[in-house]
């Protein structure tokens, strides 16, 4: 995580930003009233994707439990007729 203060922030603002979402790497900035973090879309719908999963009753544990089926039990999508 990068730490930098709002100041700094607002000097290399594009620089930081760019990094963020090339590097997935979150900026901490810090100011007089409280720190904010700023993270790149990619990772915010991650995150987002991520709670939704743990949201709904059980899906977490089929997914978990789907991981480890045997690849022979499923149909191929090319064989699938849409």
């Amino acid at each position: 995580m990068t730490n930098t203060n709002i100041t700094n922030f607002r000097k290399d603002i594009y620089n930081l930003l760019e990094n963020t979402i090339k590097y997935n790497e979150p900026i901490n900035i810090s100011t007089k009233n409280g720190n904010a973090v700023v993270i790149s879309e990619e990772d915010y719908n991650s995150i987002m994707e991520t709670l939704y999963i743990m949201s709904v009753p059980n899906l977490k544990d089929e997914i978990v439990k789907r991981e480890n089926d045997n690849d022979e039990e499923y149909v191929d999508e090319s064989e699938v007729k849409w």
